[in-house]
């Protein structure tokens, strides 16, 4: 892995300094949950990226708590979780937040007992049906669209139907990509497109990262104080602006999709940045 030099790389909003690999405030001791971010943060496929593991039990061992959260609706908690004890971590779905279950709670608390006409893939719409929301194929009263990679032409022809007609049109998350081991496939961005492109609307609503419903059911399932929750990801656009956005720490690591470069043109700026997580530990 790349190691990078502690030196400057522009201005914070407070007007300091920022630095990679330094935490000269003792921002992450103030720090009582990490919202850790997956691909590209944590792992890296299915290989943990150098030192990922020896961060988490750092974190447990400090008697702090972290959760992954994730902006992916096209798998469940549990596909997650089995992944991680894949790879060698002993974890449950517990640990696992992710956009699809953050609108699942937006929509029971918004839309309690309406009839949603789901965009998304036969594991997500179990996941649905399994937490109360009544799912409809004809008779919608709100369009949910999700990261559908069961997706075909008669299913975007609806979803384009419904949306045209002036439903409530909600989405799990913006990402336009998704990363792969073999590079980017459309995410769920790329579906918005298309359905403006014949529909003529943009979602209403927007669940997932940067997005203030997913912070706010967040700190609802961790019961942790916003002050004292940190959001650690790769990328710009989604992890960083949204502990920016939302009152957390926000911290970068450029072990994922953001460079340094980027980080340094960038609007959103975090409060740290380090190489990975690994550096993160002696200060913790």
């Amino acid at each position: 892995m790349v190691q990078y030099q502690r030196r400057k790389i522009g201005e914070r909003t407070e007007g300091q300094a920022m630095t990679v690999n330094e935490d000269r405030e003792g921002l992450l001791k103030e720090v009582e949950c990490y919202a850790l971010d997956m691909d590209g943060t944590i792992y890296l496929g299915e290989q943990w990226i150098h030192g990922a593991r020896e961060f988490l039990e750092r974190v447990e061992k400090a008697g702090k708590s972290y959760i992954f959260l994730t902006n992916n609706s096209s798998r469940s908690p549990e596909v997650y979780a089995e992944k991680l004890r894949r790879m060698g971590l002993d974890t449950d779905r517990q640990r696992i937040l992710t956009s699809g279950q953050a609108t699942i709670h937006f929509l029971k608390k918004h839309y309690p007992g309406k009839r949603v006409f789901l965009l998304g893939n036969p594991m997500l719409r179990k996941e649905f049906q399994e937490g109360g929301i009544i799912l409809e194929e004809r008779r919608a009263e709100v369009a949910v669209t999700a990261f559908d990679t069961s997706l075909d032409y008669e299913k975007l022809c609806r979803i384009c139907d419904f949306v045209r007609e002036g439903l409530p049109y909600i989405g799990t998350h913006p990402d336009y990509n998704c990363p792969t081991e073999s590079g980017f496939i459309p995410d769920i961005g790329a579906i918005h497109a298309f359905i403006h492109a014949s529909a003529g609307r943009w979602p209403d609503r927007i669940i997932g990262k940067p997005n203030g419903e997913i912070i706010d059911y967040l700190l609802e399932r961790t019961g942790a104080e916003r002050s004292r929750t940190a959001m650690v990801g790769d990328r710009l656009y989604t992890d960083i602006a949204a502990g920016r956005n939302n009152g957390l720490k926000s911290v970068l690591v450029l072990s994922g999709e953001a460079s340094l470069a980027d980080a340094e043109k960038s609007s959103v700026k975090p409060h740290l940045i380090f190489s990975s997580v690994r550096e993160m530990m002696e200060f913790i």
